[in-house]
Order: structure tokens, then C-alpha cells, then sequence
């Protein structure tokens, strides 16, 4: 029913970001931002340091090494975050949303005069939206066991214990999505701020005990740590990559909260505690080189651990909400822009608009971070598997940046690449950091999201051959509505809509109503829904419509790839072309394709089998375009691709 649209409105509502800031003061956005946004990196203290010391990156603990180890994971936080994410892409933003998907609409619509970079830019930009779907089963699965290793430190016989511990809270977490997290979603903020006061203060007291780490926040301490490696730098920097994990979601959540609650979050409160927990935990080897063992719960004297466990898990637990709400919110956003087939979506909230339960999206990552757990066992071994795709997504998210800032922005090319060239340099370098991890694990989140790509790129495919299709065998609306005219045929005082992805040719599902029943109406409306690459699309350009006859109405529906399409609502704004249509005396005709897959020149064979699967079972059209369960009637028709 729906066909994607490769051109914006012209004019767009006022972002939602906006709505939001206007609706909450910063204090209250900030503390928002903070429990959803930074729950993925705050976590990453658990296991970072270790991991840069591990075996596999040949590092000695000695005072050197650990302070050049220090240096690095700091600097990698001004730069990386600080610099790239929360100054320059916070400022790449869609009509105030941001993400991958909505950065990918937004730099192919910055070149699409140009079609062929445009195009590349797509399919660019989908690849890295799949890579998020590897963060997103290796956060919750590494956040949380990270937090039950905990239990190592009070007796190390209980290690046994980490991994069924791990998937229980991992199997109560995916299993209350389906209720909504609004009630449990204001806690978020407050237990997120006590953790990064407790990171804070944990390693500021260990900074007082050894002041020498101080010297870390030199950052020639950082270049020099990795000259001295050679080679070998490769690994330990793929270990500093932990310390960037949720780096993504500063961008991908800005719709919500808007930049300036992000940027106060992270200048005010994240970065110190996350930068004087680094710094501490040095400190701590610096002293005691036998706290590699655990160096971040090695923090805390031994009767604090228990409570440090609980709230790390609960640390965990948020973070993992975050990524898991951000895999609903991009499938959502890849079927709206015509990449995925239709899928249920429930909404859970009657206040937020972005709370939205996505079944078939959270059984199988559930299933998959369980694989994860079973399969890796503990956070060291996922952090083998945990950098590439995040890395690559990074890369994309800044070569996309650049097309923003030269075609976008219209600045000059000295200064879209000044922006962004430094960034792209440090981006292969991180990649390539990562890439040595690939047999060791990396190539778990990179099969998965190469998998989810093929899918997409497969239905996104299938989909313009089935177009295609359909207009080459269809009867051309304006000779099939003369000869209507010239016959006999019974009209009948009603409303018969027809949603249909080619306006131009007579629909199946009116060709066999009026051959079963004899009948037409007295008005048929080919309706056309049509997803922008813009975030919101404003009332007034909601609807375009054209009268071709007497008897047929083309209207065209425009909605953002942020928004929920409810086709009966929308349907209203045709009144103001001229077209009233009484939502209790219309019914929908809605055709549908069984696609049978031959061999041919369309796709492999393979493809085309995958592509009617999926077209099989795609979602039902009513529900999701909120038609009236009473007055939608189904016509099949089977076509070869």
C-alpha cells in the first residue's frame, strides 16, 4: 500500500525535540537524557580497563603502560564523543531527529540531484543502521554479565553462577517490554544520576590515594603509549573502543530530548564521572597491579560490593532498555522508509509517542542476546566480539556527516572536510583496531547485521520490481475511465478508496469488484501513502489531491518516517480539496499480492523466494494503517517477479 518517497515536503512541523522542550524544563530533560541516553556508556567502566590489560593485547602492568592506557581512553572521550558526537553530529540533525536512518535521509536529500551518489548514500547509510543491531545484542548481554562479575570478586566459586543469573535478567527484561516501560522508565533518570555520582566518587577517591595518574590527562602520554606499541597498538585500541560504547545514542536519541539537554547531561555530570572512574581505577593498578582481576569493583571495600552489584545491574538493565527501545524505534523507521516489510507495532503509552512495543523485533533479539550469553560466557569474550560494527557505524555516521555539512549546509569543501577529515582518519583507525578481533568473536554482530542487510536491501527490491510489475500490466486509468463513462454500470452512493502504490493504473482490487459485484461507486479514490525522507510532515501538506473525472479522485497522503500513519485521520485534509469523504459510508478495497517467484531477470531466484516470504507474512495493512476493522475488504491477485 505504501510506497516510500525519495523527496521531502516542502514544509515540515516544528520538531518534535522542540515540542518536547517546550512541554519540560532542561532539568527535567537533562535527567531524562541521562537515564536513556548514557545508560550504554556508563556501564563501560565495568569491563574496559580490564580488557585493554587482557592477554590477548600483550600490555605489562607497569606505571607506563597504565597511565598511557588511562591517557588514551580519556582522550578517546574528547575527541570521540565530546567532539565529534556531542559538538558536530548533534548538530547533523533532521528536522530535530537524529539516528542513522534519519542522517541517511538527510544526506541523500542534500545530493539528490545527483543520483547515483544519492543512491550509494542509501544504501550506505542502511548498512550502518544495521550494524546497530549488533550493538544491539551485545550491550545487554556484555552490560549485564559485566555486573555479575561481580560476584567473583566475594568468592570466585561463584562464577558458576554469572551466566544463569545473566539469563534471567535478560529473559525478565525482554519479557516486560510488552507492558510498556513508562511507570519504570521515570526511575531511569534517578538511578542512572546515582550511579555516575558513584562512579565519580569512587574513582575521585582513589585519584586522591594516587595522585600521580593525574599526569594521564597529558595527552602526549596517549600518543606515546601507542607509538611505542607498533603493531601491537592495534589490539589495545580495539580494548579502548569498550570505553566508546553507546557513543551512537547521543545522536540516535536527540529527537527525544533535544541537543542541549544531551550536551548539559554530558559537560555537567557523564564525562567527569566517567573520566575520574578511568582515572581512579589506574590509580588502583598503579598501587595494586592484582586488581586487574576486577579493577572496577576492586573500587569499592568489600561490603560495598553487593550493593554495587545491584545497582550496576540495574545500571545494565537501563542501558539494555535503551538499545532494546532504539532497535524498535529504527525497525520502525526502515519500514516506514519502505526497507523492511510490515511488522505489528503496539503502542504503550497514550502520552509518548515513542513508546512502542515491537513483538517479532523483541523475540528475536531476546533470542540472540541469549545465544550471545550462552555462547561467549563472559564479558571478556563479547568484548572480542564487541567494536566492529559499532566502529563501521561510526565511520558511516561521519562520511554521511561530510555530504550534510559540503551539500547540506552549503559550506565550502575545505571546511566540510576540516569538519569531518580528522574524524573519517580516526574512524579507520578505530575500524581497523576492531578488525583484528573478527575470528575472535567480531564476526558475530557483523554476520548478523550483514544478514539483516541482505533482507532489507532484498525487500526494498522486491518491492520496485512489484511496482514495476503491476504498472507494466495495468490498464492506464485515464483510456479505463473513458470507457466507464461510454457504459452502463450501476453507481452506488458511496465511498470506495483504493490504497494502491501506482495511482496511474487501474487497481486489481477494482477491476475484480466491479466484475463480482457489477458495481461502482460514486467516488473511487486511488490513494497513495507516501513516506518522506523528513521526520514530521505538517497538516498542511498532508494531502495532495486530483480530481480526474466526475467518478475518480487521486489522493496522495504524506507522512514523516517518525510518525504513526492513521489513514482515516489524514483523509480529513481532503476536505479542503474539495472532497468529502464520510468515514461511515467509505470502505476500503485493499489488493493483495500473492507474489510467486520465477526465474527471470528481477533477482536471483533465492532473492525473490525470500521477498514473497516476507511478503507473505508481512503485517496486516488495516492495523497498521489504522483503517476501520468493518469496512475493509481483501482481493486477492497473484503476480510473477
Amino acid at each position: 500500500m505504501s510506497t516510500p518517497a525519495s523527496t521531502a515536503a516542502p514544509h515540515s512541523t516544528p520538531t518534535h525535540a522542540g515540542h518536547q522542550a517546550h512541554k519540560q524544563g532542561l532539568a527535567a530533560l537533562t535527567l531524562a537524557a541521562i537515564g536513556i541516553v548514557y545508560g550504554d556508556i556508563g556501564t563501560s567502566p565495568l569491563y574496559t580497563v580490564k580488557e585493554v590489560f587482557a592477554d590477548h593485547t600483550g600490555l605489562a602492568l607497569i606505571d607506563q603502560n597504565i597511565l598511557g592506557a588511562v591517557s588514551t581512553i580519556f582522550w578517546a572521550l574528547i575527541l570521540i564523543v565530546t567532539l565529534k558526537y556531542v559538538i558536530l553530529i548533534l548538530r547533523a540533525d533532521n528536522e530535530g531527529e537524529g539516528g542513522s536512518l534519519a542522517l541517511t535521509a538527510l544526506a541523500s536529500n542534500a545530493v539528490r540531484r545527483r543520483v547515483k551518489l544519492r543512491n550509494t548514500l542509501l544504501v550506505l547509510g542502511i548498512f550502518g543502521a544495521t550494524m546497530f543491531y549488533g550493538d544491539s545484542v551485545i550491550t545487554p548481554a556484555i552490560s549485564v554479565i559485566g555486573a555479575m562479575e561481580g560476584l567473583t570478586v566475594l568468592n570466585p566459586d561463584l562464577s558458576v553462577a554469572i551466566v544463569p543469573l545473566s539469563l534471567v535478567v535478560i529473559l525478565g527484561l525482554f519479557f516486560v517490554q510488552q507492558w510498556g516501560t513508562q511507570k519504570i522508565g521515570k526511575l531511569f533518570g534517578p538511578i542512572i544520576v546515582l550511579w555516575f555520582i558513584t562512579l565519580g566518587v569512587a574513582g575521585a577517591l582513589q585519584v586522591i590515594r594516587t595522585p600521580e595518574v593525574l599526569q594521564a590527562l597529558n595527552p602526549l602520554l596517549a600518543i606515546e603509549f601507542m607509538f611505542a606499541r607498533g603493531f601491537h597498538v592495534l589490539a589495545a585500541v580495539g580494548s579502548v573502543v569498550l570505553a566508546l560504547t553507546g557513543a551512537e545514542a547521543l545522536y540516535a536519541d536527540m529527537g527525544h530530548f533535544g541537543k542541549k539537554p544531551i550536551r548539559v547531561a554530558w559537560i555537567g555530570l557523564v564525562f567527569p564521572a566517567l573520566a575520574l572512574n578511568y582515572l581512579g581505577q589506574g590509580a588502583l593498578l598503579m598501587r595494586d597491579p592484582r586488581a586487574i582481576e576486577n579493577p572496577f569493583f576492586k573500587l569499592f571495600p568489600e561490603y560495598m560490593v553487593i550493593p554495587m552489584i545491584v545497582l550496576a545491574t540495574m545500571a545494565a538493565i537501563i542501558a539494555s532498555q535503551a538499545v532494546i527501545s532504539g532497535a524498535y524505534s529504527m525497525t520502525r523507521q526502515a519500514i516506514l522508509l519502505g526497507y523492511l516489510p510490515r511488522m505489528e507495532i503496539r503502542y504503550t503509552s497514550a502520552a509518548e509517542r515513542g513508546q512502542i512495543y515491537m513483538p517479532s523485533v523483541n523475540w528475536a533479539l531476546m533470542m540472540a542476546v541469549i545465544l550471545a550469553i550462552v555462547g561467549f560466557k563472559s564479558s571478556s569474550a563479547l568484548a572480542s566480539a564487541y567494536g566492529i560494527a559499532v566502529t563501521l557505524t561510526m565511520l558511516i555516521t561521519t562520511f554521511l556527516t561530510f555530504f550534510v555539512v559540503r551539500n547540506g549546509w552549503k559550506m565550502s569543501p575545505w571546511i566540510a572536510f576540516g569538519a569531518t577529515g580528522f574524524f573519517i582518519t580516526l574512524d579507520i583507525f578505530l575500524v581497523t583496531s576492531c578488525a583484528i578481533k573478527f575470528f575472535d568473536g567480531g564476526w558475530f554482530p557483523i554476520v548478523m547485521g550483514a544478514t539483516l542487510f541482505m533482507v532489507m536491501v532484498t525487500w526494498k527490491r522486491g518491492r520496485s520490481l512489484l511496482v514495476s510489475k503491476i504498472k507494466d500490466d495495468g490498464i492506464v486509468l485515464e483510456e479505463f475511465i473513458q470507457h466507464i463513462h461510454e457504459s452502463d454500470v450501476h453507481i452506488a452512493q458511496r465511498t470506495a478508496i483504493y490504497p494502491v502504490a501506482n495511482p496511474d493504473t487501474v487497481p486489481q482490487a477494482f477491476l475484480h469488484n466491479m466484475k463480482h459485484n457489477q458495481v461502482i461507486h460514486e467516488k473511487n479514490v486511488l490513494l497513495t501513502v507516501e513516506f518522506c525522507e523528513l521526520p514530521w510532515i505538517a497538516e498542511a501538506d498532508r494531502a495532495v489531491v486530483e480530481q480526474v473525472s466526475k467518478l475518480f479522485w487521486r489522493v496522495r497522503l504524506r507522512f514523516g518516517f517518525m510518525e504513526q500513519p492513521n489513514v482515516p485521520d489524514a483523509l480529513k485534509s481532503c476536505e479542503a480539496f474539495g472532497l468529502h469523504i464520510e468515514p461511515f459510508e467509505a470502505s476500503y478495497f485493499l489488493s493483495r499480492e500473492s507474489v510467486v517467484a520465477t526465474p527471470g531477470q528481477g533477482m536471483a531466484l533465492w532473492r525473490e523466494k525470500l521477498f514473497a516470504a516476507m511478503s507473505r507474512n508481512a503485517g496486516n495493512v488495516s492495523a497498521f494503517f489504522k483503517l476501520p476493522d468493518g469496512a475493509v475488504v481483501e482481493l486477492g491477485t497473484r503476480i510473477q517477479i
